[in-house]
């Protein structure tokens, strides 16, 4: 039995990040299960043309944030992790300080105690010492934090590539196989065509 990944959707800028993420975890056939915060949902409509349905049907199971009793509000549900994409500050505070006031943050906390990967793609520039102290702590209990910072060396030509280089980075964190992008084999390797989505 595959195990799901949960996603979460905040709302900082960037929701393109979780709603390809979706995207690309149907194609793989990994099952997902989703929570939207109620940002999230605003962002997604001054940032791309997908509705909310459209969102939703990307996933297998789809929560309400408010949903508490959740089954990702527990340990004994199993899953391979969680990638938050992307992650608020507001959402880093939260899960640094244990503050599970909604879902998203209590599967996270979920993550961390039970010794799984949970994955933020925290979204904010520039980042004052608040945003790093949080950072750390968040580390030191156990995330992994890997804001959308863009990579050059696979030559991208689009911002989806751009988007397919992050998002195969986070992948790589909670051990699902990809080919979102070119891989760096060595200096003076080929590194001039972009991998694509698969499927």
């Amino acid at each position: 039995m595959t195990l799901p990944l949960i996603v979460a959707i905040t709302g900082a800028t960037g929701v393109i990040y979780g709603v390809e993420l979706l995207r690309v975890l149907k194609s793989l056939g990994q099952p997902t299960h989703l929570i939207l915060s109620e940002a999230a949902g605003m962002n997604l409509a001054i940032e791309t043309d997908d509705t909310l349905e459209d969102v939703r049907a990307l996933a297998d199971v789809v929560y309400s944030n408010k949903d508490i009793g959740a089954a990702v509000a527990s340990g004994s549900f199993r899953t391979r992790g969680m990638i938050v994409a992307p992650c608020t500050v507001k959402t880093l505070s939260a899960i640094a300080n244990s503050f599970t006031y909604n879902l998203v943050v209590r599967a996270a906390d979920v993550q961390l105690k039970e010794g799984r990967k949970l994955v933020l793609l925290v979204r904010e520039t520039p980042l004052h010492r608040g945003h790093l102290e949080l950072m750390t702590r968040a580390a030191d209990c156990g995330a992994v934090l890997l804001p959308p910072m863009p990579a050059f060396y696979h030559r991208p030509r689009t911002i989806m590539d751009l988007i397919h280089q992050t998002l195969g980075k986070a992948l790589d964190q909670v051990g699902i196989e990809h080919d979102l992008f070119q891989r760096w084999t060595g200096h003076g390797a080929d590194t001039k065509e972009p991998r694509r989505t698969p499927g």
